[in-house]
């Protein structure tokens, strides 16, 4: 249930050994599964449905895709900045409707939750078997993710979490994937407080880029000594714009949020640090005294079609309210404008107008005006 990244490549994986039904309320979404077009950018997926033999057909209708042994829940939980906890709506929808229709299939949620919320659904339908199974995936690389997993974790042990845990490891091309099955609560901590780490050490290589641009050293030099160390690592550490996308803002706040009467500092810091990060970026531009500022691609993340929550748009809301025009150029969007900003269909046109143009990673596309370009980018790549 739920045909974003997450569902698409649970989807896709499955289908190739076992009867899969996807379900979305997007009918357009439904219609590109049943036409064998992936709605979401991601070429491993687009090539299983073009080229694999999948037993896989969509509807709107979650009860149409009832009973099922297997109910895998992948629909959106957005972070509600009011209640300051995620919006579990659509989640609680579909284990009514499971609860409703077909109560003897057994309920697995991979959708982000709260810490708690597994149990607490659990007492609102005892007559259904819920698991929950943090998804660790990256967006453009979902399915990949999945036939190469990390680990595969299944919360609560037992027959059922088994049995779905036997269905991801039999769909693995590596023979060494760990399983781990855990309590309900401590799998909802894992998925926050993995996604919290990456935010983390996001944040950190940016300050120390911060800091580095401002005192007029060499960013490159730093972090590759710093790397050098075996327990840090050469990787996951090119600065950028900010972290964003869909899950590392959402999910470090939801554990800012779950730690309420709990002492803590780090989580908060992390938080701050990313709109700390977006004040200097915008500020430094600021400082160059643009006429007209470019935004080349809101998508942060090459190979992905999902700018929700990207960095980008902070720094751009800080530009405009400095009075300097921003313009963008983003195929993604069909409209004309973006929150006020003019979108250009027109690559040349884009770069001849633009006198500074922000780009989180720099491409060859951008080479013949690499002296416009601001960016952060230390290697070319996420």
């Amino acid at each position: 249930m739920g045909l974003g990244y997450v569902g698409m490549a649970s989807a896709v994986l499955l289908a190739e050994r076992h009867e899969v039904v996807a379900v979305d309320v997007n009918a357009e979404r439904v219609r590109d599964v049943m036409e064998r077009r992936s709605p979401i950018a991601d070429a491993d997926i687009e090539d299983f449905l073009a080229t694999k033999e999948l037993n896989l057909t969509a509807t709107t209708e979650l009860a149409e895709a009832l009973p099922a042994d297997f109910v895998v829940i992948a629909t959106p939980t957005d972070y509600d900045t009011e209640t300051q906890f995620f919006n579990t709506s659509t989640v609680e929808s579909v284990i009514a409707g499971v609860a409703e229709h077909a109560p003897e299939s057994v309920v697995v949620i991979k959708s982000t939750i709260p810490v708690g919320f597994t149990e607490r659904v659990r007492q609102d339908f005892p007559q259904l078997t819920i698991l929950f199974s943090p998804e660790f995936l990256r967006e453009g690389q979902a399915l990949f993710d999945n036939l190469h997993p990390s680990r595969i974790i299944v919360a609560d042990p037992g027959e059922a979490a088994e049995t779905f845990a036997g269905l991801l490891k039999e769909a693995s091309l590596d023979e060494d994937t760990p399983v781990l099955f855990t309590g309900s609560a401590e799998a909802e901590a894992i998925k926050l407080f993995a996604n919290t780490y990456l935010a983390m050490r996001v944040a950190y290589f940016n300050e120390l880029d911060t800091y580095a641009s401002t005192r007029g050293l060499d960013t490159r030099q730093i972090i590759t000594g710093v790397g050098l160390d075996p327990r840090i690592g050469d990787f996951y550490n090119n600065p950028s714009f900010g972290y964003g996308g869909y899950c590392l803002p959402k999910d470090t706040k939801q554990l800012l949020a779950n730690y309420k009467d709990v002492p803590q500092t780090l989580i908060q810091a992390i938080v701050e640090s990313n709109a700390t990060r977006k004040d200097f970026i915008a500020l430094d531009v600021i400082a160059k005294k643009p006429k007209v500022v470019g935004i080349y691609r809101l998508a942060m993340k090459a190979g992905s079609d999902n700018f929700r929550a990207s960095s980008i748009q902070g720094i751009m809301k800080r530009i405009k309210a400095k009075g300097i025009p921003v313009v963008l150029y983003e195929p993604l969007l069909e409209e004309k404008w973006f929150y006020r900003s003019e979108v250009m269909t027109d690559f040349e046109e884009f770069k001849a107008r633009c006198d500074v143009i922000l780009a989180n990673r720099m491409t060859p596309e951008l080479e013949d005006v690499a002296t416009k370009v601001y960016t952060r980018d230390l290697k070319g790549h996420d």
